[in-house]
């Protein structure tokens, strides 16, 4: 038997407003602090400003991740409203009594965006072996390349694998996280142990995966800050590549070239956790389709995979399921997204954690500062002096964290930079201090010794630390 539809108990939502109290509340917000923002602005400490003085809240709660800049105008924060809902909505199977919001599946991950991404924040892996991916999935492959360039999706079970399915149609299968512990020392003698994961593909309705079939577990990312991201020009990016190590500091991040639907094209890629995608607008497209199985103008073809007949036959929601207004809403409410500030900037303990950050070389791929440049769909993110702490490039993490599966340009070993900005609030917004690209670091000192590749000589630095600097490195990432 099919599982059934998760609630929105399932999805970790505790707010249960309805959607026009959750606009109300967004407008009146807004409305009480746009007038005095410009002031505002005037009087806060640049350093604090990650987002830039157009992209900044000043939110500490757990609702700091899903904030509007607050630069936007008040006549377009019913835009930003209606992407809210559309990213907090619930789609169902169809046929349902309301035609825009049916067309689930036939197999999915989640019913929801927010249901991975809980408050607009990040996920977490499973508690237990048992228990399922809430906001985690796994991408599959086999070797080759599809007619773009990109991954090969396996021929039964496609580019993604879905643990969900609709009444009457079997989901694809799931998988089990486990861990074994690895042992490790400081410099000064003091012990940490970090998990290292271990997955098993249980349950598999369509044949059991061969040998040679790629995977790579994905948790869930934040998506605040994303337009500033995507208002960052190419030129600046590129300029911060440096292949073949040129400068000789062991650090060679490299531009993602992936291809672009919109435009038919090869193009820079920027988002996703290996820079597979370039655009928001498909970003949104990508998940909508892979997670809740739920079709745009950009993806038409439904999310089912050969020999997959009870899928194939399904009933589904129209051509598309998702409509271009409410596209291009959920794209206007990601790009419009605003960055939590810095706090306790002038902490003697965060100023000293600063400059062990850059003198140990964890700046060279998290670039503490970008410039944005135009931006015709959302002005206030023109020329923004942002601070992501990331180069949006490509970089070798060694053998451990490799997952071993190409995507377009990036290889095996390769993920792109994390943005940092925020990450001292995932405790706040979302519960948990999970991190990396399959959650496998409980903190944020395991995130630093798990990395490899380029960034061995910086993990090494700080493990060398003495346990004071260590602590005021760490202070200094949680106040960003």
């Amino acid at each position: 038997m099919a599982p059934r539809t998760p609630s929105w108990t399932d999805l970790n939502q505790t707010d249960r407003q309805s959607d026009m109290t959750r606009i109300v509340v967004l407008i009146l917000t807004s409305l009480c602090l746009t007038p005095a923002f410009a002031s505002d602005m005037a009087d806060r400490d640049a350093r604090a400003l990650s987002g830039g003085a157009n992209g900044t809240t000043f939110t500490v709660s757990r609702h700091a991740f899903g904030r509007s800049l607050p630069a936007l105008p008040i006549d377009k924060l019913r835009d930003f409203a209606g992407g809210n809902r559309i990213f907090n909505t619930n789609w169902v199977e169809a046929p349902a009594s309301v035609n825009t919001l049916d067309g689930l599946g036939p197999v999915f991950n989640r019913v929801s965006c927010s249901g991975c991404h809980t408050r607009d924040g990040r996920g977490q892996p499973p508690a237990s072996p048992d228990a399922p991916m809430l906001s985690m999935l796994v991408r599959l492959s086999v070797p080759g390349k599809d007619a773009q360039g990109g991954p090969k999706p396996h021929p039964r079970y496609g580019d993604q694998l879905n643990d969900r399915a609709i009444r009457g149609v079997p989901p694809e299968g799931r998988v089990s996280v486990s861990y074994t512990e690895v042992e490790g020392r400081y410099a000064d003698g003091e012990r940490y142990t970090l998990r290292k994961p271990v997955y098993r593909f249980v349950d598999m309705n369509f044949g059991e995966l061969e040998d040679g079939v790629m995977f790579s577990p994905r948790i869930a990312p934040a998506v605040f800050g994303l337009g500033l991201l995507e208002a960052v020009p190419e030129k600046t990016i590129v300029a911060l590549a440096d292949p073949d190590d040129a400068d000789g500091d062991g650090v060679s991040g490299r531009p993602n070239q992936v291809w672009d639907h919109i435009n038919g094209r090869k193009t820079l890629g920027r988002f996703g956790l290996k820079a597979n995608q370039p655009s928001l607008r498909q970003q949104n497209a990508g998940a909508a389709l892979g997670d809740i199985g739920i079709t745009t103008s950009l993806f038409r073809k439904q999310n089912v995979a050969p020999g997959q007949d009870a899928a194939a036959k399904a009933v589904h929601g129209g051509d598309p399921e998702m409509g271009d207004d409410d596209l291009n809403r959920l794209t206007f409410y990601t790009r419009s997204l605003s960055v939590p500030a810095r706090r306790d900037v002038d902490d003697s303990v965060v100023q000293r954690g600063e400059k062990l950050f850059d003198s140990i070389g964890c700046a060279k791929c998290h670039t503490p500062t970008l410039r944005t440049g135009p931006s015709a769909d959302v002005p206030q993110l023109a020329n923004q002096t942002i601070h992501p702490y990331t180069d949006l490039l490509l970089h070798d993490m060694g053998d451990e964290l490799a997952d071993g599966r190409p995507d377009f340009e990036a290889t095996g070993r390769e993920w792109r930079t994390p943005p940092l900005w925020g990450i001292g609030l995932v405790k706040m917004v979302n519960g948990h201090t999970t991190l990396l690209h399959d959650g496998r670091a409980r903190d944020l000192a395991e995130a630093i010794l798990w990395h490899g590749g380029e960034g061995e000589a910086s993990r090494e630095a700080f493990r060398k630390l003495p346990k004071a600097d260590r602590r005021a490195l760490i202070r200094f990432l949680e106040s960003l």
